[in-house]
């Protein structure tokens, strides 16, 4: 059979960008006073990249630094790490599947400093990675001004993360966060004191922190395990537990294989002879 040389290339599939355009162009629609914001922030650009680059930029640029200046830097960052992208991609699913308050995709992309100021420290990370340390350091303290979040440019973040309402919240140097886990607002992934080297949480997969919990010093956080909201954790947290207290102490199982996603911060009783964490 002869080859059709008149086929075109398949072009490449994108699901969530193809959404967060169609969401657009109806928010243009029943908003039209909002047409040249989103434009600017979505629709103008060919791919999700190129669209939370800019977006980011908006938020970030000042009088210090200009926006054009930010935009070039996260193009260097997306370059040397493609993988930003797709990670991105899995925090907006992630929020728009646990946030009940998150109605459509271009929610987060556009409005919640929480999903922004997390794909804002992807970049300050690759940026730090490649030795940019003043940029880094630049766009951890511009986050932390306009949006409440004090990110360190060194820590380690997995993808699939929701950070619910993202108010008040620090994730320290030397911390590590593994995938789909969710964080409410108000929790501390700190030190203990003035110790340096490794001194901060090691988070492991699908953990759930609780409005304003503490968790501090260089500990483990098992997979699965859920802190309630308040809690001051200082020690190691067994996988698939329930912490509350201060200080916690386990009260009892997760009650679901990941609470991340579960989202149950509802606590129903102490087990009896909790063991304290």
């Amino acid at each position: 059979m002869a080859r059709d040389t008149n086929t075109k290339p398949v072009e490449k599939i994108d699901p969530v960008w193809d959404r967060i355009r169609t969401e657009a162009e109806e928010a243009v629609r029943i908003e039209p006073a909002l047409g040249g914001f989103i434009y600017s922030s979505l629709l103008a650009h060919d791919s999700f990249e190129a669209a939370l680059i800019h977006r980011l930029a908006q938020r970030l640029g000042s009088a210090d630094l200009g926006s054009d200046t930010i935009v070039n830097a996260f193009e260097d960052a997306i370059t040397a790490e493609p993988e930003i992208g797709l990670s991105a991609r899995a925090d907006l699913t992630a929020t728009f599947d646990r946030d009940p308050a998150c109605h459509r995709y271009i929610d987060p992309f556009l409005y919640f400093k929480g999903y922004q100021a997390l794909q804002t420290h992807r970049m300050a990370h690759r940026l730090w990675s490649m030795g940019r340390k003043d940029f880094a350091y630049f766009l951890q303290s511009r986050s932390s001004m306009i949006a409440s979040l004090d990110i360190h440019p060194a820590a380690r973040i997995g993808k699939g993360i929701m950070i619910d309402h993202g108010h008040d919240i620090v994730i320290g140097e030397t911390c590590v966060i593994e995938d789909n886990v969710s964080i409410m607002q108000g929790v501390t992934l700190g030190g203990t004191g003035k110790e340096s080297g490794d001194r901060h949480p090691k988070i492991r997969r699908g953990v759930l922190i609780g409005a304003g919990a503490k968790v501090l010093g260089n500990i483990e956080i098992g997979n699965c395990s859920r802190i309630a909201a308040c809690s001051v954790v200082l020690h190691d947290v067994p996988p698939n537990r329930t912490v509350a207290g201060v200080p916690a102490k386990v009260v009892g199982y997760a009650g679901c294989e990941e609470p991340a996603r579960a989202m149950d911060h509802q606590v129903d009783a102490v087990a009896e002879g909790a063991d304290q964490v």
